[in-house]
C-alpha cells in the first residue's frame, strides 16, 4: 500500500487518536497530511509528455541528447529536469 493510500486512512476528526499518533502508524509524513500537494503546472505536464514521446521513440537517447533535442525545439530546460 502506497503512502496516498495510507493518507487516505487518516481521520482527522477520530475521537481517541490524534493525527499524530495516526501519522505514526500509518508511517505517513505528517506535513503531508497538513499541506496540500500542489497542483501540477501545465507547462510541466506539456513537458513531461514531450520528454516522454522522445525516449520512448528513442529509448537509446540519454539526457543530454534530449534536452537538446528539447532546447532545440524551443523549451528552456536542463538536463537535471530531463533526468528527474
Amino acid at each position: 500500500m502506497g503512502a496516498p493510500d495510507r493518507r487516505g486512512l487518516l481521520q482527522r476528526d477520530h475521537e481517541k487518536l490524534s493525527v499524530r499518533r495516526q501519522c505514526q502508524l500509518l508511517s505517513v509524513a505528517r506535513s503531508s497530511v497538513y499541506r496540500p500537494p500542489r497542483p501540477a503546472n501545465d507547462n510541466d505536464l506539456e513537458l513531461m509528455r514531450r520528454t516522454d514521446h522522445l525516449f520512448t521513440g528513442g529509448p537509446f537517447l540519454g539526457s543530454r541528447r534530449i534536452m537538446a533535442m528539447l532546447k532545440g525545439a524551443g523549451c528552456r530546460i536542463n538536463r537535471k529536469r530531463v533526468q528527474r
